[in-house]
């Protein structure tokens, strides 16, 4: 018996727009119209443990295999570059693209606040349902889309082709300008940064708008909708929404070796480290130490700083928490003072947080409460 994927987008549009009420009808056709089959290829990544299998279509079967795609999850399309299409047992690493969860998308979207006559230039074309998604909102004449892998833009164009939508796609890294973009209405990214690139200020239209997720190397990201100034600044606040997408290539963490301990100097932790656990506090700790990762132990957490090798490592007695810090910098000095005055400021979740960008994009600041307030630079 063939499965009718009507029904299932339907359903997976019922479901989605149930969770999330405020979701606007044009988004609820958008997810009930795009077939979400077409973009998942024949295999994606199913994790066991420390170990990531391939799952293929036809080991899986027909039926079972679409009611999977219809669901609301992100399905993992590659690790470390290996298409699941192309693995023939279990891998270990990380994953580099996926089908994001279609509740996500229309978050994404709906965040951007597109009206439906604006030119987007979408930023992370993926396996191109995103893209199909803003196609049919909008019309496939008013988006630009730009993969940073080939292969994948090759996959992508094929599947949009075969859903019915000829969006301008672009091979190369959506950080960089593209002509194609020039003047459009609004960016939205599929991926998250860790500052706005200057490209995207300067493909702006006049009152132009950019939607991202903000994140770093400690993987907090909040997701803000940014909006250019009379002046060519853009300020913008964080949702509320806690969602993470992959960092843009270019903005990855670079490799780094095991971790070893080094001693430096110790003394008792003012904070408790489990603030590290909070979504706005690692958020926080992130923009204190942008260079920093945080990484867990069986002994506590460890912040390791990539540029520097600087490190702070956590141990807990009897009579608390002790920070040990070795290096040029100071990380658990930064990231404490910094949690110290989130928390003097009621610990607000991220729409306590705005952004201004200046007009060269050289100077990119989160404040909590307003611009005058409590400040912190990102790593441009």
């Amino acid at each position: 018996m063939t499965t009718d994927t009507t029904a299932l987008r339907r359903s997976l549009a019922d479901e989605i727009h149930a969770a999330n009420p405020t979701l606007a009808p044009q988004w609820h056709a958008a997810l009930a119209s795009v077939p979400r089959e077409v973009f998942t290829g024949t295999a994606v990544y199913r994790q066991s443990g420390s170990h990531w299998e391939p799952l293929h279509r036809a080991a899986l079967g027909e039926e079972q295999w679409l009611r999977l795609v219809h669901t609301d999850r992100t399905l993992v399309t590659q690790i470390d570059g290996l298409d699941a299409v192309a693995a023939t047992g279990p891998v270990t690493g990380h994953p580099t693209s996926s089908a994001t969860l279609p509740s996500l998308v229309v978050r994404t979207l709906q965040a951007a606040g597109l009206r439906g006559q604006e030119k987007v230039w979408e930023v992370g074309t993926g396996t191109g349902y995103s893209t199909a998604i803003l196609c049919h909102r909008l019309g496939e004449h008013r988006v630009v889309s730009v993969e940073y892998d080939s292969g994948l833009a090759a996959r992508a164009a094929a599947h949009l082709k075969e859903a019915g939508y000829e969006p301008t796609l672009i091979t190369g890294d959506g950080l960089q300008q593209h002509p194609q973009a020039d003047n459009c209405d609004a960016v939205v990214a599929t991926c998250a940064v860790r500052y706005i690139p200057r490209s995207w200020m300067w493909q702006l239209a006049d009152h132009g708008s950019i939607t991202t997720t903000l994140s770093g190397w400690m993987l907090a990201s909040g997701l803000i909708r940014l909006t250019l100034d009379d002046t060519g600044a853009a300020h913008g606040r964080f949702t509320a929404d806690e969602i993470s997408y992959m960092l843009a290539r270019p903005h990855e963490r670079p490799p780094s070796p095991p971790f070893l301990r080094q001693h430096g100097d110790t003394r008792r932790a003012r904070l408790d480290p489990a603030l590290l656990e909070h979504w706005a506090g690692r958020f926080v700790a992130q923009l204190a130490a942008p260079s920093a990762e945080l990484m867990h132990t069986a002994q506590g957490p460890v912040l390791r700083d990539v540029a520097t090798g600087s490190q702070a490592w956590t141990t807990q007695d009897s009579h608390g928490w002790h920070v040990h810090q070795h290096g040029p910098l100071r990380l658990w000095d930064s990231v404490e003072e910094a949690l110290q005055t989130w928390q003097e400021a009621g610990a607000p979740p991220l729409t306590a947080f705005g952004m201004t960008v200046s007009d060269t994009a050289e100077e990119q600041v989160v404040w909590l409460r307003d611009p005058e307030g409590p400040r912190w630079h990102l790593p441009v």
